[in-house]
């Protein structure tokens, strides 16, 4: 069928909000959504979703696209980030490897269980026709499913589009502007001062999102307020999420608080933040050198600079804070002169005492932050 007929309907339905990794079964969709819509390239699948859910939060109606290969890179996100705090979002879904049809080798065994990985995530899902009659149909079904909360993949056979040819492209060229590196004594403050800090620092335009493990119960126990989200699984998710956030609420100031473990585990999220540079994040990584959360195994973060992959990356500023001082200093920098922002403080390992875990739902967490982002 026309990917651009198709794409049209899509967009007549509120659907403009676009990510995924290219498929040669889905580069006409890909294409229109480039052509014509909000684009998002992300490194990985996973990452993808997260930035599809970021946006979904922001208000947007997002749709992912991957090849089923990929899949598999989003089966954590799709199970312990869109599941639990009821993010439902729209999917296509290629079958590379389809049963009886000839392809590669390494296709053969997820062609055989695409769909079935679809039913064990509780993802409801369809095969995608290609008569755009009856997509139309179809996308109205899955739209009537995503307005339940349950997500909706369609899975998308071999020369289901026509041809949609891609514009030319103009690649976005950010360079860092501010890099400053370790040149003093460091503080080593606990996580839970660090935090602290940064909330004490929140005004009525920030939404403050903590990765998983004891960043966000610690978050909690200082104050649990409706525009913080505590992530819940998906480790190396929490930018990408904050990058989607970012992408569909320009107004509000997203404050993302990362840590080694979580930014080593997706590290290409650095390289699509930095490319699509929204100005209203702070990414800040609070580095222990640990999983402390699980019982304080080392993480192999202790010979990274940080600082340099950032500021490569294209972040507008990447700063080494070596005390509570200069983090609050720095933070207070960002939301005068904003620009996507790095910041790095090295902490203890040592964490709270006792730490309790939120006893708000992540489904209640997500509708109260959409309830204050879209309160005026």
């Amino acid at each position: 069928m026309d990917a651009g007929l198709f794409g049209k309907t899509l967009k007549k339905m509120g659907f403009t909000f676009f990510s995924g990794v290219p498929c040669s079964y889905l580069k006409s969709l890909i294409n229109y959504a480039i052509n014509e819509c909000d684009y998002v390239a992300a490194a990985n699948e996973g990452e993808a979703v997260a930035i599809a859910s970021g946006a979904s939060i922001g208000g947007k109606k997002p749709v992912v696209l991957m090849q089923n290969s990929g899949l598999t890179n989003a089966v954590s996100p799709l199970t312990s980030l869109t599941y639990p705090f009821q993010i439902p979002l729209l999917g296509f879904v290629s079958l590379r490897g389809e049963p009886g049809m000839p392809d590669e080798p390494q296709h053969m065994l997820m062609g055989r269980i695409t769909t079935q990985l679809l039913e064990l995530m509780q993802v409801e899902w369809q095969y995608l026709s290609n008569h755009v009659e009856e997509a139309a149909r179809q996308v109205i079904q899955a739209a009537d499913c995503i307005s339940k909360g349950r997500s909706f993949f369609f899975v998308v056979k071999k020369d289901t589009f026509k041809d949609e040819p891609l514009r030319k492209q103009h690649a976005a060229v950010h360079s860092n502007r501010d890099k400053r590196k370790r040149h003093a004594n460091i503080q080593m403050p606990t996580r839970f001062a660090a935090l602290k800090a940064i909330n004490a620092l929140k005004d009525c335009h920030t939404v403050q999102l903590a990765t998983t493990g004891k960043t966000g119960r610690e978050l909690y126990e200082i104050e649990d307020a409706e525009n913080n989200l505590y992530m819940v699984g998906s480790m190396g998710c929490i930018s990408s999420l904050g990058l989607g956030l970012a992408l569909s609420q320009p107004k509000k100031d997203i404050v993302v608080i990362d840590g080694d473990g979580s930014l080593l585990m997706r590290m290409g999220s650095l390289a699509t933040n930095g490319y699509y540079h929204p100005p209203n994040m702070v990414h800040i990584l609070l580095d222990n050198n640990a999983h402390e959360s699980t019982g304080g195994q080392s993480t192999v973060s202790h010979h990274i600079d940080f600082i340099e992959i950032a500021a490569s990356c294209g972040y507008a500023k990447s700063l080494y804070t070596h005390s509570l001082e200069e983090l609050e200093a720095s933070l207070k920098e960002w939301k005068q002169s904003k620009g996507l922002t790095f910041i790095y403080l090295k902490i203890d390992k040592q964490s709270k005492d006792q730490l309790t875990r939120p006893h708000i739902k992540p489904h209640e967490v997500k509708k109260r932050l959409h309830a204050f982002i879209n309160n005026p």
